[in-house]
């Protein structure tokens, strides 16, 4: 089994007033050779966004957006169709930007910071028919047993769906309560976020934001230190045309942060 440890306060970290912004890998201003992706996973960004505050009409491309708000409420509206669509927590948004979409995402609030995970996955078609999707998950689905939030559009697994052969699943643990994981393939590896409590995985003890990714093995156990809540976004390691989908993401950062 191969881990890579990246601890929370190793992040990259960007304070734009109206957004508290934590990057797990390589987004705007921060920039480190050695956390540019973990396989087709591309971003994971821990975001706390003001009341009323959000990123105006933006575009994206080629990119699975995943969005999981964590404490408040979401509005979206994009080129597609969808008129200011609500996300509370406890739902989970996907996006399939594909062969092109201008979206707005704002907190809905006025009076509430919104805190969120943004994920952008690579994916495995290029140029699909951008679309959207979202659904609520009962968080008593996942204690004690793992709850699939993302899947992959070929199979018939549980989860909204996605061009890339992924899963991104979430499950609570009570202390003491370990949890053997399962991956889809050897070809796969697992990006493990603890999003609160102590948990150990191996040799790696993971407080609260710490992060952790897993590959060449097909299952591993994670031992809650403290009752936890965990984050699975497990991807294929191996990309085709990654030269192409790394310009592409360029070109859209230096949009959002310009």
């Amino acid at each position: 089994m191969r881990t890579i440890l990246h601890k929370a306060s190793d992040r990259g970290f960007a304070n734009h007033g109206w957004l508290q912004a934590n990057h797990s890998f390589s987004f705007a201003q921060f920039y480190n050779p050695e956390k540019n992706q973990f396989g087709a996973l591309r971003v994971l960004n821990d975001d706390i966004i003001a009341p009323g505050m959000g990123f105006s009409t933006h575009p994206h491309d080629n990119m699975e957006i995943i969005t999981i708000p964590l404490k408040g409420t979401l509005k979206h509206k994009d080129s597609v169709g969808n008129k200011w669509q609500t996300i509370e927590a406890g739902e989970v948004q996907v996006m399939s930007a594909g062969s092109g979409v201008l979206h707005s995402e704002m907190n809905a609030k006025e009076d509430e910071y919104l805190s969120l995970f943004q994920i952008w996955i690579f994916p495995n078609k290029k140029d699909v028919a951008p679309r959207y999707d979202q659904r609520f998950f009962k968080a008593e689905n996942r204690v004690g047993k793992l709850q699939t939030l993302v899947s992959s559009m070929d199979n018939d697994e549980d989860g909204l769906k996605i061009y890339q052969d992924a899963k991104i699943s979430r499950i609570d643990l009570s202390e003491g309560e370990a949890f053997l994981y399962s991956t889809l393939s050897e070809k796969h590896g697992t990006y493990v976020m603890t999003i609160s409590g102590e948990v150990l995985i191996g040799d790696s003890n993971l407080n609260t934001r710490d992060a952790i990714g897993v590959s060449k093995t097909d299952n591993f156990t994670v031992k809650p230190i403290s009752n936890a809540q965990l984050l699975f976004i497990e991807v294929p390691m191996s990309l085709k045309d990654i030269k192409y989908y790394q310009k592409s993401i360029l070109n859209r950062m230096l949009f959002l942060f310009k």
